[in-house]
């Protein structure tokens, strides 16, 4: 019997492709005075240090980036938006009460900043972030790295490490601003990184209501990014309305990490609004650290097209007596997506926290998707925590009433959606906010 011949089957490995990374260095990181050059040096290690996110990640799973071109972002030069489309004019104007006591522009390599004599005299600091390293180093070291740490992930190390621009704002003690201050982070350009740190000091018994915008223009076939960190401490007894409004064009990455710090009797209110970008993942948390602290988290997002809006939200009881409430609301159509991720955490002993979470989601278009994970973490045993989350679509019954009183599909359509996020609204005690919001529907149901 003739013996068969030998095969030899060799078996390697596709070569892996080495993971893109990003072109900053070292060079980037701008000079600063003692606790921010510490600040920054450790940011820095921490970027070398952390690879970038993949869906291997529990917080990452649903979100892929793996698309991000990270080699081809760069900073904007100082001056570099003379050379770019000037802010809309729309961002511009006030969105609560008829003015603002004090606004704040952030342009690719600059900023222009405004606030009222009345509110300097009292002490109030309400400037960008390369006039506070040089002006106010001492209350800059109050505020920054004190809620968000930069070894959370690659992209809050990017931002801690890398910050071209953002806003300071510092409220003293018993001081009651009556009017909003605003401000804008206008990011045109193409293959730019946009980088931001927002940092809030709300002193002891004072009071603020404060709107940041993000936006830009859409540019199809490009690609930019944003990579933020958004720091707020409320002391003891203080109050404040925080609202944020994203409107990011289509070809923004974009990535944040959130938190606020409420101290013993004080009051946050934390409104959202995402209409754009091409990806966002949000990390918000709200961490309730002096007993009788009290927050609120109301968000609005509306997706379309190919968008990919993530948000991660966290409520974090740490002392007895503390009360939250978080309400997310969003709409889907084209074949976008949306995450919500959601948990409230209360830490041993504490006792007596009243903890609640819903989220809602209406899904236009059979290709659109909503994915809700509400969660609780309770190691405190007399508290009151409840989560809830839907997904549905539109209800015909309200349409077919509509149409039967001669109201055409489309407005009876976005009627029903508008009926939808009145709950968010009703939360918002801004006209010019809500206003804001339901442009943002009309453009998108049409």
């Amino acid at each position: 019997m003739q013996e068969k011949p030998k095969v030899v089957v060799s078996r390697t490995r596709r070569p892996v492709t080495a993971a893109k990374e990003f072109n900053f260095t070292e060079a980037d990181i701008r000079a600063g005075q003692d606790s921010l050059a510490s600040y920054r040096t450790s940011a820095w290690l921490a970027f070398k240090r952390l690879s970038l996110p993949d869906t291997s990640l529990e917080a990452w799973r649903r979100t892929d980036i793996h698309n991000l071109p990270v080699d081809k972002f760069k900073f904007a030069a100082d001056g570099a938006y003379n050379d770019l489309p000037p802010v809309r004019e729309d961002l511009l104007k006030p969105l609560v009460a008829d003015q603002h006591g004090g606004q704040i522009v952030l342009v690719p390599g600059g900023a222009t900043v405004e606030l009222d004599e009345k509110l300097a005299n009292k002490g109030v600091i309400f400037t960008d972030l390369r006039t506070a390293e040089q002006q106010y180093p001492d209350v800059l070291a109050r505020m920054i790295g004190k809620t968000v740490n930069v070894e959370e992930g690659k992209f809050s190390a990017l931002a801690g490490a890398f910050a071209q621009n953002g806003v300071v704002l510092y409220v003293p003690k018993g001081v009651i601003v009556e009017e909003p201050l605003h401000s804008v982070l206008w990011g045109p350009g193409t293959d730019i990184a946009h980088v931001s740190h927002i940092l809030v000091l709300v002193d002891e018994g004072a009071s603020v209501t404060y709107v940041h915008e993000a936006a830009s223009p859409d540019l199809k076939g490009a690609s930019s990014m944003h990579a933020g960190i958004v720091e707020i401490q409320v002391m003891q007894g203080a109050s404040m309305r925080f609202v944020e409004l994203q409107s990011w064009g289509r070809h923004v990455w974009n990535f944040s990490h959130e938190r606020a710090r409420v101290e013993r009797g004080g009051n946050l209110d934390w409104i959202f609004g995402a209409i754009g970008s091409r990806l966002t993942k949000n990390f918000s948390e709200l961490d309730l650290a002096g007993e009788g602290a009290q927050g609120r988290m109301s968000g609005f997002y509306f997706t379309d097209g190919d968008q990919h809006l993530d948000h991660d939200t966290q409520q974090n009881h740490l002392a007895p007596h503390t009360t939250s409430d978080l309400l997310f609301k969003g709409a889907l159509k084209g074949r976008s997506r949306s995450v919500w991720q959601g948990m409230i955490y209360v830490a041993p002993g504490a006792q007596k926290t009243d903890g609640y979470q819903a989220n809602r989601n209406l899904v236009l278009s059979e290709g659109a998707r909503a994915d809700s994970i509400p969660g609780l973490e309770i190691l405190a045993d007399d508290v009151r925590c409840t989560h809830g989350a839907t997904v549905g679509k539109l209800e015909q019954e309200p349409l077919f009433y509509l149409k039967s009183r001669g109201i055409p599909q489309a407005e009876a359509e976005k009627l029903v959606v508008e009926g939808f996020f009145d709950p968010i609204f009703q939360r918002i005690p801004f006209e010019g906010v809500r206003e804001r919001f339901q442009e943002y529907i009309a453009g998108k149901m049409s």
